[in-house]
């Protein structure tokens, strides 16, 4: 799936965190379901084929007004 095709809810603005396409973004796709950029996390090891990103807060918050939650 390329960006392209997905809806970007997150980043539109510039945060404190965005420079370009490098920040933690929330996206969503023509399913419904959400795809995450952000910095990996190394918490705890994932089961194979999933992985672990930190989600900043107002990134969580910017995403759900996008969506109007």
């Amino acid at each position: 799936m390329a960006r392209e095709e997905l809806t970007r809810l997150t980043g539109n603005v510039g945060g404190p965190d965005c420079d370009d396409d490098d920040c933690p973004n929330v996206y969503r796709t023509a399913s419904g379901s959400f795809v995450f950029q952000s910095s990996v996390s190394d918490a705890f090891a994932p089961p194979a084929g999933e992985g672990l990103v930190e989600i900043p807060e107002h990134v969580l918050r910017e995403a759900i007004r996008a969506l109007g939650w």
